[in-house]
């Protein structure tokens, strides 16, 4: 099972949920923070890298002695990686996606493989029955989605399903969290019960939707006046089940700004997590 953690927006508490849901997980996991932007889920579970790895991107180069200027793989560029000048093919690595069609367009073997550098890919365990993996985008790389990738690869590559994963998606509606959620079993979305929480969860409901996978609702910062808020109404119109209430909490919040994660503060919140993780199984 491929459980992903995600939001509308950043700071809902999104890689809270996602950490204490893995420290309550019955059955071996995968622990993967696939925000490469701004990881922080080993914040909080501490786990012991033991491993790794510069992740690439295969880029275009261009032979000018075989270039003909035919155009044919700047028109196949969707990204507007390549030019075409009085010169010969310009081309942009940085806009590159990888995905290399102007390969396949060179009718005349013009276009030598190069590579970008993404970043890294790390990897080692939390205790026994918890891996982790995540990545760490190289300062200056604008697209995250190539390094996600590069993560899933390892996943499938290392494990291959034998285990379940929980992933802690960068926040937003953009290309990187659905790059992230669109292989996963079940989708939780993290929201607040504010103005702001429910017109990102409705960003994040619509952005999510497309992908066709079970979606549930975890309200965090939860108080004894907020189901009269209309985030409720909307998930109930929107068919969107809550599966968790997070109370509004100063304990919590101490907790978490010490890093801590919550399901190990107290048993009455390794309760409350417990109670998320069979409900996800459940309904999945």
């Amino acid at each position: 099972m491929k459980v992903i953690i995600a939001s509308g927006k950043g700071g809902t508490g999104k890689t809270t949920v996602c950490a204490s849901l893995i420290s309550v997980w019955d059955s071996p996991v995968i622990a993967a923070d696939m925000d490469v932007e701004a990881p922080n889920l080993h914040l909080y579970l501490n786990p012991k890298i033991e491993e790794a790895r510069k992740a690439t991107i295969e880029i275009p180069i261009i032979d000018k002695e075989k270039c003909m200027r035919c155009g044919a793989c700047v028109e196949v560029c969707q990204f507007n990686a390549l030019t075409l000048t009085d010169d010969g093919v310009l081309s942009f690595p940085e806009m590159c996606h990888g995905c290399g069609g102007c390969f396949l367009a060179c009718p005349f073997g013009a276009i030598i493989s190069g590579e970008r550098e993404l970043g890294n890919v790390l990897w080692g365990k939390v205790n026994k029955n918890t891996d982790f993996i995540m990545g760490e985008l190289r300062i200056g790389e604008a697209m995250s989605p190539p390094l996600i990738r590069e993560i899933k690869k390892h996943l499938e590559n290392n494990f291959k399903n034998l285990k379940d994963i929980i992933m802690d998606a960068p926040p937003g509606t953009s290309c990187p969290p659905i790059n992230a959620a669109i292989d996963a079993d079940v989708i939780v979305l993290v929201a607040e019960p504010t103005p702001f929480g429910l017109h990102d969860l409705g960003l994040a409901r619509e952005a999510f939707k497309s992908l066709k996978k079970p979606i549930g609702v975890v309200i965090n910062r939860a108080g004894s006046k907020a189901h009269n808020f209309p985030i409720y109404e909307y998930c109930n119109a929107k068919k969107l089940p809550v599966w968790s209430e997070i109370p509004f909490s100063k304990e919590i919040a101490l907790a978490c700004s010490k890093g801590q994660v919550l399901a190990l503060f107290s048993d009455k919140y390794r309760a409350l997590f417990i109670d998320l993780m069979n409900k996800i199984k459940n309904y999945v």
